[in-house]
């Protein structure tokens, strides 16, 4: 078996929640269940929305459930110089070209076009029609499909879903399609665990993975922890921190996921049997 490296990546928009519980569990434990390297990054790019107070919260958290990173942590904002050497090397290549469009540009194109609201029509691929204010990348009329560990075959045709999509954007800051990549590539990442509701970004991304000749990780996306709205439980929608129990914590994460309680009477005897269980999936 090749060398696995996973990772889990939180932006620290607020403090760690069940939702995001549940995907640092499954990666984690996916990692050791391959005996393989589990990485942790914070994914830091957005830092309008991010706070350093939130990314010690969450390493602290991550400290005392017993997550430790087999390698350095990783900040993005320490990773401008890398994302800024690949923008220019797809630019160069004639991936990327800069856009002059607005939002309300793009609303009232699509509107004429008849076409989704948040799908880019394309004005600015022969040459933006003002002065730049983002970067996008160009997107072929193909389908692009790969397989996920839980959810099977999924295709999607990223041209016709979201078009050529913003790769820099219009504040100067490079946008997560692009630094997700970028660092994925540079740790070594094989396996990919994240939550569902960033299974519709995979195709974009594999698309930046085929424009660079990178190889393309694997990509297990777990079933979202959801409010009492049935929405996705998250920072923004106020999602409470986790409790000061973190074994039971993680008992319902790991319930979540699919699988009965372990009720062990430790994190480590908690790990333990969590690996065995998860080593016996038929897709391990």
């Amino acid at each position: 078996m090749s060398l696995y490296v996973g990772r889990f990546a939180p932006s620290p928009t607020g403090k760690l929640h069940a939702g995001s519980l549940a995907a640092a569990l499954a990666s984690f434990i996916d990692a050791r269940a391959h005996d393989g390297r589990w990485l942790i990054r914070i994914e830091d790019v957005d830092q309008m929305r991010c706070r350093e107070a939130f990314s010690r919260s969450i390493l602290e958290v991550l400290s005392r459930l017993g997550m430790a990173s087999d390698g350095p942590i990783i900040f993005q904002t320490e990773h401008t110089a890398q994302y800024e050497e690949i923008f220019h090397t797809l630019l160069k290549n004639g991936f990327v070209y800069g856009c002059s469009c607005s939002r309300r540009d793009i609303h009232e194109a699509n509107l004429r076009l008849g076409k989704p609201l948040n799908h880019y029509p394309g004005t600015c691929r022969e040459g933006a029609h003002g002065p730049v204010r983002a970067y996008r990348f160009r997107v072929d009329h193909h389908p692009v499909s790969f397989v996920d560990r839980r959810l099977g075959a999924y295709v999607q045709d990223v041209e016709e879903t979201v078009g050529d999509f913003i790769v820099k954007r219009a504040d100067g800051l490079f946008a997560y399609q692009l630094a997700v990549v970028v660092d994925d590539h540079d740790e070594g990442v094989t396996d990919i665990v994240r939550g569902e509701d960033l299974l519709d970004n995979t195709p974009r991304q594999i698309l930046l993975y085929e424009a660079l000749g990178w190889p393309v990780p694997r990509y297990l996306h777990i079933p979202l922890v959801l409010n009492d709205r049935h929405e996705k439980l998250s920072k923004q929608g106020g999602a409470r921190p986790l409790g000061d129990d973190l074994l039971l914590e993680c008992e319902l994460a790991w319930q979540h996921l699919g699988f009965e309680r372990i009720g062990a009477d430790s994190l480590d005897a908690f790990y333990r049997k969590a690996i065995e269980i998860w080593k016996e999936k038929a897709d391990v």
